[in-house]
């Protein structure tokens, strides 16, 4: 039976969703943007935000009893793909290798004036 992910190390759902779905083996989790769970605001600019939202997922990660390590796939929606080499910059503080599978696309918007989202699968 498929278990929903919910913890107070990341952000709620801020829309008809989970945080997470843990199916048993996989777990497959929500997007993250870069609200503080703490305080409900979004970081300021590129940098901050995405050292938020991995910093969500590690959270979600960790309240699964899981690591970066553990994390197979990753997709990143950017609002400005020009943004692409500075998150991964800080993408690449946070996994090591053998780095999961990702993809990143550029978008036109994102939820709640985000400027990048991440996703991410473990198991």
């Amino acid at each position: 039976m498929n278990k929903v992910v919910k913890t107070d190390k990341a952000p709620g759902a801020i829309g008809p969703y989970s945080q997470g779905i843990d199916i048993g083996n996989i777990v497959f989790f929500s997007g993250q943007i870069g609200l503080d769970p703490a305080t409900g605001k979004m970081q300021e600019g590129i940098e901050a935000q995405t050292h938020q939202v991995l910093k969500n997922i590690k959270g979600l990660l960790e309240s699964q009893g899981l690591t970066f390590a553990n994390v197979v796939k990753t997709t990143c929606f950017l609002e400005n793909i020009d943004n692409f080499k500075l998150v991964n910059e800080i993408y690449a503080q946070y996994f090591v290798e053998p780095f999961p599978a990702r993809s990143a696309v550029g978008i036109d918007r994102l939820p709640a004036g985000a400027l990048i989202e991440i996703e991410v699968i473990a198991n």
